[in-house]
């Protein structure tokens, strides 16, 4: 890969996925929103983008009911695009879901526990924690579960470790989501300041947002099912169907970028053509860069962006 700027490729690329909300025989959500195709597409552009992705983070929601058969659609509908992609799947527990039907669904083992992971994608390490309380709908982390990741945390993985639980340890703009947030949070601060969580990755609010946390940096995607419009009326809570979108996270050595990726459908009103993209690859590293930061170059970058254009 030719490094045109002053950073080297990410060591990691992770794509975070959140509250999908599929219902049970494909029935539309309210109604009115049909769950799936989002979440395909999303899928569809990851693996069009041929980004070298190695793990997809569901951070909850999966199901809007915890019915059985939503699960067993998602997993029809994820694992085989995960597969063509070559990432590994993270799964993580939201307030919709249920711990029986969730273990069971995703796992092949009933359970009441909390569903709490550790995955190694490379040197880097993904905690799946479950932030929910069983029949309510915010978040809070029982004491064993602090001490368990207390206990994950004392030895450091290579290249860090990212965070994923269902409920963001922020505010929200929202000000009724406020009801529904992660209850205590200073408990988590206690236990992840210092350690080497580079990164946390969180959902339920159905809107993108970033913050920081115990100095650890927190991003939360929005849903691909339907989102909330962070700039309603004050006091009020309007989900609408549009805007959803997906998170790329790449890890670099001294940092993590997040980047929201609209999985709506779109209208290209640029690009590359192949003849463009091929005489690029004629090119030498040298030759690429003038060709994109020079005003006076003979490769005019205004006419490649207007050649793409559709008719």
């Amino acid at each position: 890969m030719v490094q045109l700027g002053q950073f080297p490729p990410a060591r990691h690329v992770i794509a975070h996925i959140s509250d999908t909300h599929l219902l049970a025989g494909g029935r539309a959500l309210y109604g009115a929103v049909d769950t799936d195709p989002p979440l395909i597409r999303a899928l569809d552009q990851l693996h069009r983008s041929n980004l070298p992705i190695e793990a997809i983070v569901f951070t909850g929601d999966l199901a809007d009911l915890a019915e059985r058969d939503a699960y067993v659609r998602l997993r029809s509908i994820v694992e085989p695009a995960a597969a063509r992609i070559g990432a590994k799947i993270v799964w993580v527990m939201g307030n919709h879901d249920e711990r029986p039907a969730y273990s069971e669904g995703l796992f092949g083992e009933a359970s009441t526990a909390p569903q709490d992971r550790v995955e190694l994608i490379g040197g880097l390490r993904i905690i799946s924690l479950d932030s929910t309380v069983p029949g309510y709908h915010h978040g809070e982390l029982a004491d064993p579960q602090l001490d368990w990741l207390r206990d994950v945390l004392a030895e450091p993985a290579p290249d860090g470790t990212l965070l994923a639980l269902h409920h963001p340890p922020l505010p929200s703009p929202v000000e009724i989501m406020a009801i529904l947030e992660l209850q205590q949070m200073h408990r988590l601060a206690e236990v992840v300041r210092g350690t080497d969580v580079r990164g946390i990755l969180a959902g339920h609010l159905h809107h993108a947002m970033s913050g920081m946390f115990a100095g650890i940096p927190v991003s939360v995607a929005a849903a691909t099912c339907y989102t909330i419009d962070a700039s309603a009326p004050a006091g009020s809570l309007l989900g609408v169907d549009g805007a959803q979108s997906v998170n790329l996270v790449h890890v670099y050595d001294d940092q993590i970028l997040h980047t929201v990726v609209p999985v709506n459908e779109t209208r290209p009103v640029s690009g590359f053509p192949d003849s463009v993209l091929n005489r690029l690859a004629e090119l030498t590293h040298e030759q690429r860069i003038e060709a994109f930061s020079n005003k006076n170059s003979t490769f005019n970058l205004a006419e490649v962006e207007a050649s793409g254009a559709p008719e």
